[in-house]
């Protein structure tokens, strides 16, 4: 008998595979698209050529550092997560991922990022800490502020700027109007998310702004984001020259953040996660390619 039900045996959990669930690896399309506009845009006005090694490690430090950023949201969010209903069959909380593999994955990812940085060139290896602290910090703010989202767009803006660093080894404000935009978008969608937890987190005493001002300040605040990000976006493409499919990269962002606002509504969330999944992820991949077209028709080469 033993041997037959060692034959239906589940199979033993691949921990590298849930761990990646944990993180949502998926997800860095979210960020890399704007990492590669900055470090594509700072390599064209540098050379006009494409330095693939360079790209590969700006791609290696986005991956790590945003996967470091999640395992440390999950480990220190674990006891939220498990009182309220929709993140209570995440990873830590059912244990499919132990904390030991948490801790140990959140440490390779930040030696990776560390050592990836340390690739690049001396400034990029000196502000890396500089870029851990608000990924540590966003977890602890929706115990301490009403605006956590803010916490999170400052670390996601620092993606373009250290993207930039990685090519030129120097600071560029353009970068800074990029990693800009970059924030406030990211927050803005924030926003948007947090709208589905309100009630989790009035309860538990969680803070953000949906639980603070309610799902139409939200929403309300998410457009003015929105509104800011294209503008940023805009001037972005000012300060670097951009072309003709640049703008209409931005003008099919535009499009893409109308409909999003349009099917999310404070009487009705039910389509939250297209708005926030598949609509956010439209955005970054697709402005990317007219961003990318636009340097390859200006000139950029491989």
């Amino acid at each position: 008998m033993s041997a037959t039900a060692d034959l239906f045996e589940a199979p033993p959990p691949n921990k590298a595979k849930a761990f990646l669930r944990l993180v949502m690896i998926e997800h860095s399309v979210f960020a890399l698209p704007f990492a590669y506009i900055a470090a594509l845009t700072a390599m064209f006005l540098t050379d006009e050529r494409v330095h693939w090694s360079t790209l590969l490690i700006v791609t290696v430090c986005m991956v790590g550092l945003r996967t470091f950023a999640m395992a440390a949201n999950r480990i220190i969010d674990r006891e939220i997560d498990a009182r309220n209903p929709r993140t209570a069959g995440r990873e830590l909380v059912t244990g499919a991922v132990s904390m030991r593999t948490a801790y140990t994955g959140s440490a390779i990812a930040l030696v990776v990022f560390l050592g990836a940085a340390a690739l690049l060139n001396p400034l990029c290896l000196a502000l890396a800490p500089v870029a851990v602290v608000p990924m540590v910090v966003y977890p602890y703010g929706k115990r301490f502020t009403d605006f956590p989202h803010a916490i999170l767009g400052l670390a996601q803006a620092m993606g373009p700027v250290g993207a930039w660093l990685a090519v030129t080894g120097s600071w560029s404000w353009d970068a800074v109007v990029l990693g800009l935009a970059v924030g406030i978008w990211i927050g803005g969608f924030d926003l948007i998310f947090g709208c589905q937890d309100v009630a989790a987190d009035r309860a538990e005493g969680v803070r953000s702004v949906p639980a603070r001002f309610g799902v139409a300040g939200a929403l309300y605040g998410a457009r003015a984001c929105h509104v800011l990000t294209v503008l940023l976006l805009g001037w972005y493409a000012v300060l670097t020259d951009a072309g003709p499919a640049f703008w209409v990269g931005l003008l099919v962002v535009v499009c893409a953040f109308v409909y999003e606002h349009s099917i999310v509504k404070p009487g009705d969330l039910s389509r939250l996660n297209r708005a926030f999944f598949t609509t956010n992820g439209f955005v970054g991949v697709s402005l990317f390619v007219f961003a990318l077209l636009d340097l390859v028709i200006r000139g950029l080469g491989v």
